[in-house]
C-alpha cells in the first residue's frame, strides 16, 4: 500500500443508488471508482486545499490503537507508518469519482482529459448543465455518468451542497454527500478522509479494510462489515488512522 501520488492496492465497496449496494473486489488492482481521483492531485472546484491526515495525525492514532491491540503493535514493528493520503477538497474530486467508476484506470484517464477541456480548469458546473447529451457523450460520459454529473453539479449551483461548508458531524456529511446520484456511502466516506482529513471516518464496508483487519487481528475468516464496525468502536477518535493502516497491511509481503 502506498500514499501520495501513488496508486493504493486496496479493495473498495462501490455503491450505486440505481443498482443497491454492490461489493466489488479488485484484488491487487486500484479501486477503479476512485482511481481518477487518486491518480494525481489537482486544483478541483474553488477549493485548493488538501487537508488529509498528517504522518503526525495517523503516528499519534495508531499509537493509540497499538497500545490497545497487540497486533496493531506488532504490525507497526514490521510495516512501519503509512504514508499521509491527501486529496484536493472540492466538488471537482467527486467529478473524478464518477468518470473513474466502473471504467479502466486508462480510460478514466482518457475520459478526465476530455471532459476537463470541455469543463475548463475551474471546472464549472455550469458548463456541465448547459450541455447537451451529445457534447458529454464526446468527452466518454454514458448517459448514467451523466446523470451522476448533472445531480452533482445541480446541487452545487443551487447552493444545497457547499462543499466549503460540510457539517461536522461525520454522518451529516456522508448524508449530504450520498444525495449525488452515483455516490455512496464508500465514496463519501473515502473523500471525507482523503480530502476533508476526518480522522474517526470508518469505512467498514470496505472489503480490504476487513481484509486487513482479518490478517491483523488474526481473525478466523474476514469480518463481515457489521463485525468490523463493531470491533472498531473502542478504537474511536481514530478510525480513519486505523483504516489507512489496514490498507497499508492488507498486501504487505512483510506481514
Amino acid at each position: 500500500a502506498v500514499g501520495g501520488l501513488d496508486f493504493p492496492f486496496i479493495t473498495g465497496t462501490i455503491d450505486h443508488h440505481e443498482l443497491g449496494h454492490v461489493n466489488v473486489l479488485f484484488e491487487f488492482a486500484p479501486v477503479r471508482a476512485f482511481a481518477g481521483l487518486l491518480i494525481a492531485r489537482l486544483k478541483f472546484g474553488k477549493r485548493e486545499s488538501d487537508v488529509g491526515l498528517s504522518a503526525q495525525q495517523l503516528k499519534a492514532g495508531l499509537d493509540a490503537v497499538a497500545r490497545i491491540e497487540p497486533g496493531f503493535a506488532s504490525a507497526l514493528k514490521v510495516a512501519g507508518y503509512p504514508e499521509p493520503r491527501i486529496r484536493t477538497r472540492g466538488y471537482g474530486a467527486l467529478m473524478r469519482t464518477i468518470v473513474g467508476q466502473q471504467v479502466s484506470v486508462a480510460a478514466a484517464a482518457s475520459m478526465w482529459r476530455k471532459f476537463e477541456d470541455y469543463a475548463g480548469p475551474e471546472l464549472a458546473p455550469e458548463r456541465v448543465l448547459e450541455a447537451d447529451f451529445d457534447t458529454l457523450r464526446a468527452c466518454g460520459l454514458s448517459r448514467q455518468k451523466q446523470g451522476y454529473m448533472r445531480s452533482l453539479c445541480e446541487l452545487v449551483v443551487s447552493g444545497a451542497l457547499d462543499f466549503e461548508a460540510l457539517p461536522e458531524d461525520d454522518e451529516e456529511a456522508i448524508a449530504q454527500l450520498t444525495r449525488i446520484k452515483g455516490i455512496g456511502r464508500w465514496s463519501a466516506e473515502i473523500y471525507l478522509l482523503f480530502a476533508e482529513g476526518r480522522a474517526d471516518v470508518w469505512p467498514a464496508g470496505d472489503l480490504a479494510v476487513q481484509a486487513g483487519l482479518h490478517k491483523l487481528l488474526g481473525l478466523a475468516a474476514r469480518p463481515s462489515e457489521k463485525a468490523t464496525r463493531e470491533m472498531a468502536e473502542k478504537w474511536r477518535p481514530h478510525r480513519g488512522a486505523t483504516a489507512i493502516f489496514t490498507w497499508h497491511c492488507y498486501n504487505n509481503p512483510a506481514l
